[in-house]
């Protein structure tokens, strides 16, 4: 499977290379993993399905504090998709640091390698702008796609931070117009039907649009759901501002 991780002929190379140097010892305790992130959640995402219910660790290591569980599938039954951040690399074993579904938003943990199918990336990012009430589709920084919005009531806010699209379907419901699709975004409706997680999708209000209409919600014009759906793959960061 497909890893993004440091190549073991080079780090050979270099631990060689440290052995004749002074400080031997540190300088292999330093090369001994690898660090680093290797998504920056704008113009270059990594993302992959889960594929094993593992726990998962507050910090790269097997008996670090287990914080959540993996998911396989959505509230909607969708597989589940994990958007990864950051990796560590061992000799015998790789983490992935992923963002977390689930209350509260904006968790993050560390899954091992094994939990997550093969790394998939996307260079779009869907940026939601509560002000100017707009939702916007970027490819590698540029804009290519824009259209107003309806968001979450004052009383009912549409919470802002950094998600991710987890699935996307043809809706049977005409309130949810034609299509939608289901973020890592959890609105302050808990009680809400599958645990209140904030959609984007279709209306039939349009009329409501732009504006603050919905539970929590992201609503778009039918024409621009329909764009959007051609355009927009799971594992798609979203950021709501």
């Amino acid at each position: 499977m497909l890893r993004i991780r440091t190549t073991w002929p080079l780090l050979i190379s270099l631990l060689a290379v440290l052995a004749l140097a002074p400080g031997t010892a540190s300088a292999r305790a330093r090369w001994s993993s690898f660090s680093g992130p290797i998504s920056d959640e704008h113009s270059t995402t990594y993302w992959a399905y889960s594929v094993t219910a593992v726990p998962v660790r507050s910090a790269p290591l097997r008996y670090a504090r287990a914080i959540d569980s993996v998911r396989l599938s959505t509230e909607d039954g969708f597989p589940e998709v994990y958007l990864v951040l950051a990796q560590k690399v061992y000799r015998n074993r790789t983490w992935f640091k992923v963002r977390l579904p689930g209350r509260p938003n904006g968790r993050k943990g560390w899954v091992p390698e094994r939990a997550l199918g093969r790394l998939q990336v996307t260079h779009k990012h869907v940026v939601v702008d509560e002000r100017r009430l707009r939702l916007t589709v970027y490819v590698w920084g540029r804009k290519i796609f824009s259209a107003p919005v309806g968001i979450g009531a004052p009383s009912m806010p549409t919470p802002t931070g950094h998600f991710w699209i987890r699935e996307k379907f043809p809706s049977t419901d005409e309130f949810y117009g034609p299509y939608a699709f289901g973020t890592a975004d959890y609105s302050t409706l808990s009680e809400w039907p599958h645990g209140g997680v904030v959609g984007i999708h279709g209306t039939n209000e349009p009329w409501l649009i732009p504006g603050r209409p919905s539970h929590g919600c992201i609503r778009m014009q039918n024409q621009d759901i329909a764009h959007l759906w051609s355009m927009l793959p799971v594992g798609t960061p979203l950021t709501v501002t």
